[in-house]
C-alpha cells in the first residue's frame, strides 16, 4: 500500500473517531429520544458550544476528505507516489488531527492556519501528480 493510501485509511478512521467525539456528547445533551427520531422538528435543547464545534469540525473533515481522496486516487492510480506526495499526505493527516482540538477549543487564528496546511498539502499532491 502506498503511503498516501495508508494516510487515507487513517483519515477515514479519524473521521469515525470524530463522529464518536461528536455523537456521544450530542446524545447526552439532546437525549436519545431526539437523536434516534426522524428529527422532523428542531430539538428542544441546543448543543453546547463545544459539541457544536465538534460537529462543525467533523463536517469540515467530510468536506476535506473528499478532496484528499481525489488527490490520493490521482497519485496512486497515476503511479505518481513520491516522497513529496507521501509527505503531503502525512501533513494532511497531521493537520486534520490538530484541527479537532483547534476547532473544539476555539484556537484563533491557529484553526484556520491548520486548515490551510491540510488544504495546501492536498492541492500539492494533485499538482505533484500532474507535473
Amino acid at each position: 500500500m502506498t503511503p498516501e493510501l495508508t494516510a487515507l485509511a487513517l483519515a477515514a478512521l479519524l473521521q469515525a473517531i470524530q463522529f464518536l467525539l461528536f455523537a456521544i456528547p450530542a446524545n447526552m445533551e439532546l437525549g436519545t429520544g431526539y437523536t434516534s427520531s426522524a428529527r422532523d422538528r428542531p430539538p428542544s435543547r441546543q448543543l453546547s458550544d463545544r459539541t457544536a464545534r465538534l460537529q462543525r469540525a467533523m463536517n469540515n473533515h467530510f468536506e476535506g476528505l473528499i478532496l484528499f481522496t481525489i488527490a490520493t486516487v490521482v497519485v496512486t492510480l497515476g503511479n505518481q507516489s513520491t516522497g513529496v506526495t507521501a509527505a503531503c499526505a502525512w501533513a494532511y493527516l497531521a493537520a486534520r488531527i490538530l484541527y479537532i482540538p483547534a476547532y473544539a477549543f476555539g484556537w484563533r487564528p491557529w484553526r484556520s492556519a491548520i486548515w490551510g496546511i491540510g488544504f495546501f498539502a492536498t492541492i500539492s499532491m494533485i499538482l505533484a501528480a500532474l507535473l
